[in-house]
């Protein structure tokens, strides 16, 4: 895997280059100084992985994301010392195309890189994501209705997200207004160190009141429930989200896959799913699941996405019944 540096700080640059090191089959492709930089270098030497620093001087890592993904895209991990005070310059990052955050190594007094192995982990990931095959379609996909009435569980929206996530469901949000009377529940690919900060940071672009999802929690309308660990947030048979660490093989985490399909057996109210822009393919088989058990589902169309890798896979298994961008979904679900 070949994997480049944009950072402006030589201790940082030494510390990813000793992580990476470490790992045979990562070689470095090269180091930039800034976002300038980084995308002159990339537009010539393309590398798998970028892992983009956010503050920089010339060009800093949310405008290089930007840029980079529009002119050669290509993976991108934002590696940083500061998060929870920048908020809205990580999301803004997430927003145009990278794939996660991660807190930058630190060399130790015995020249180790702590914080190595979650850097590591992180890559894994992205590694795996960017290999993922997309499945066959299946066959004969029902016709979605919204099917069912059963009282006292509310009509239920649940929303699917990874790369670009964060600014497609920011859109949606802020078309709800506060009397708003349906429950939403996000599943958005980022890490449980980050999580809060992403409920944060999302309630300054909505009226209504959020939440991380909590064990034992029920879905109330009017209000938003977002994953908030790296287990799979899931609905129980007895109404009651809850976590769970199987499977451990996936490398969604948390999976939409997983909470969509606990949904479509579990919820009984009336139901909209809904699947935003992201690499891979996690969400399309739930998507596919929850309008075999009567749901409505949409996917965000190809033109407005970041990547347009979840919804495509959803769309080819044919489990879409309407495309739309983020602001579309919004008036949608006013309609609901």
């Amino acid at each position: 895997m070949k994997i480049a540096i944009v950072n402006d700080m030589l201790l940082a640059i030494e510390a990813l280059r000793r992580v990476l090191t470490s790992v045979p089959d990562y070689e470095l492709l090269w180091v930039a100084r800034n976002g300038a930089e980084a995308l002159d270098k990339c537009t010539s030497v393309r590398p798998d992985l970028i892992l983009m620093d956010v503050f920089m001087p010339v060009m800093d890592g949310v405008e290089a994301t930007r840029q980079i993904m529009g002119r050669c895209p290509c993976a991108i991990l934002l590696v940083t010392s500061s998060i929870n005070t920048h908020l809205p310059k990580v999301f803004e990052a997430l927003g145009y195309g990278a794939l996660d955050v991660v807190i930058t190594p630190i060399l130790g007094h015995y020249g180790n890189a702590e914080g190595g192995e979650t850097l590591l982990e992180k890559i894994r990931t992205v590694h795996k994501l960017l290999g993922k095959p997309i499945s066959k379609k299946p066959p004969n996909p029902i016709p979605a209705k919204w099917g069912y009435t059963t009282q006292p569980y509310p009509p239920l929206v649940a929303i699917g997200a990874s790369t670009g996530g964060p600014t497609a469901i920011a859109k949606i949000l802020s078309k709800l207004p506060q009397d708003f009377r349906i429950a939403v529940a996000i599943v958005q690919h980022i890490d449980v160190q980050f999580s809060a900060s992403f409920v944060q940071w999302l309630s300054q672009q909505t009226r209504l009141k959020i939440d991380l999802a909590q064990e034992g929690m029920t879905p109330q309308p009017g209000k938003i429930i977002v994953a908030g660990t790296n287990d799979h947030l899931l609905m129980r048979p007895d109404r009651t989200l809850g976590y769970t660490k199987h499977p451990r093989s996936n490398p969604y985490r948390p999976s939409v896959d997983v909470f969509f399909t606990s949904l479509a057996e579990n919820w009984p109210g009336q139901g909209l799913g809904v699947l935003l822009t992201g690499m891979g393919r996690d969400g399309a088989v739930g998507l596919s699941v929850l309008r075999s058990a009567g749901w409505q589902t949409i996917a965000q169309d190809a033109s407005s996405c970041i990547v347009y890798g979840m919804p495509k896979a959803a769309v080819e298994l044919g489990a879409v019944q309407e495309s739309l961008n983020p602001e579309a979904i919004g008036v949608k679900l006013l309609s609901l």
